[in-house]
């Protein structure tokens, strides 16, 4: 029996009605944005500044950050 459903719209809703609510989930998104790209630079310069992290699994961990 093949599929005989189809799509004819697609729905795309906000994340929040308000202002206040636009504002909250902005800042609590950059917030863990800027905190993910924090902790991504301290693993970088970590690799980079100690010369005993110059191992193949941190080689890798620091491409990966």
């Amino acid at each position: 029996m093949p599929n005989s459903s189809s799509i004819s719209d697609f729905l795309l809703l906000a994340l929040a009605d308000t202002r206040q609510l636009q504002l909250l989930h902005f800042w609590l998104l950059l917030g863990i944005y800027l905190a993910a790209l924090l902790g991504n630079g301290l693993i970088s310069t970590a690799v980079a500044c100690d010369h005993r992290l110059h191992t193949p699994m941190y080689f890798f961990l620091l491409n990966l950050a």
